[in-house]
């Protein structure tokens, strides 16, 4: 399931960087991974979640973002896991205006699912 929803709440699940059923990246930051590729990505799994947001509640201009979590696989060395969070931001600002403004964690992890470089999760209230 890509979604939960409570009352007027929807938790989307983590979302990778999936196009036409692709995984646009692997690997680490810092290590096989540049930043602004990661950006890229980041802006790709937003888009993921943007679309099970939009499904769960009937349509784009319907969504508000609360929340989003950013979790960026890295060495422990990079230090950079809020710029990559910063272009999803920037997206999501960008297609919702006032409705895409919202909290937001960066978090460095080991290692993601199927060796993806980012992994977004959200949680969003029907506008």
């Amino acid at each position: 399931m890509n979604h939960r929803k409570v009352d007027s709440s929807i938790y989307v699940a983590g979302q990778l960087p999936y196009k036409g059923g692709e995984l646009l990246g692997h690997g680490i930051l810092g290590r096989d991974v540049d930043l602004e590729t990661a950006r890229e990505l980041a802006r790709q799994a937003v888009v993921n979640c943007l679309a099970v947001a939009a499904e769960a509640v009937g349509g784009l201009d319907d969504v508000r973002i609360v929340q989003m979590l950013v979790f960026v696989a890295s060495t422990p060395e990079f230090g950079q896991q809020s710029m990559v969070a910063d272009a999803a931001s920037e997206l999501l600002i960008d297609v919702l205006g006032e409705n895409g403004r919202h909290a937001r964690t960066a978090i460095g992890v080991a290692s993601l699912p199927r060796n993806s470089p980012v992994e977004i999760q959200m949680i969003c209230t029907a506008a």
